[in-house]
């Protein structure tokens, strides 16, 4: 892993003593270099490093100023403090610094930043995608139900049901779970108690002003529409 590195300090021979010290790392490429929080800006936001090793007490802006900052990009840079203070220990940690460097620099000090760092900025693992089918327990089978083939889910009691046009299917799963896991999918919550896939939707019946039903196909039932429901779900319906 290639760490793209920026030393910001105002005394050069800080910034030499780093750079000398983090040649001996490898993994680290020193991109950059500056002696104030106002020029890093410029390189932070040009060249996007993946760290910054950073004093704190600098003419201008400071480093816990400076990193206070940068918690508003969308991707900040991680930062490691080097610095002759050790009082802003304390800040260092609400701006989730990596690591915090007292001068003069100590080599093991500095590859514990470093390895610190290496974990902090680890890709997070990639879970295998999901198959998006759900799993119902049938007698002594499991059936594996598509989401699109399900009509509605709905809620009886303390039991939930999955109904598709196979077939009706008990889960254990609750309404609340099942929403989740829905999702990214066509269902839409029309009542406390039921979840409709829209794509299955036929009709919207209104029996008075407080009273509204759905039809989904293949299915005679009619399901109950909380009036809280009905214009976000007609909006949702229509073009």
């Amino acid at each position: 892993m290639e760490i793209r590195a920026v030393i910001i300090d105002d005394e050069p021979l800080s910034r030499q003593e780093l750079l000398h010290l983090l040649s001996e790392h490898p993994d680290i490429q020193v991109i950059g270099e500056a002696p104030s929080a106002e020029k890093a800006m410029e390189i932070i936001l040009t060249k996007e490093p993946d760290v910054l090793f950073l004093d704190i007490e600098m003419t201008g802006m400071n480093g816990v100023e400076l990193a206070e900052t940068l918690q508003n990009m969308k991707k900040p840079p991680a930062i490691i403090f080097a610095t002759a203070y050790q009082d802003y220990a304390v800040k260092a940690f609400r701006v989730e610094a990596v690591d915090y460097l007292l001068k003069p620099f100590d080599e093991k000090q500095l590859v514990q930043a470093v390895n610190r760092l290496k974990i902090r900025l680890k890709p997070a693992e990639v879970k295998p995608p999901s198959t998006g089918r759900l799993a119902v327990q049938s007698e002594d089978r499991i059936i594996y139900l598509e989401p699109d083939e399900l009509l509605y889910v709905y809620r009886e009691g303390r039991d939930t049901f999955l109904v598709s046009e196979k077939g009706t299917y008990p889960t254990k799963l609750s309404l609340k779970e099942l929403e989740q896991k829905l999702k990214h999918y066509s269902f839409f919550r029309v009542h406390k108690g039921y979840l409709v896939n829209i794509k299955k939707v036929e009709e919207l019946v209104s029996w008075s002003t407080n009273v509204f039903e759905l039809k989904v196909r293949n299915s005679q039932k009619l399901i109950p529409v909380s009036r809280n429901y009905v214009k976000e779900l007609r909006e949702t319906l229509e073009l």
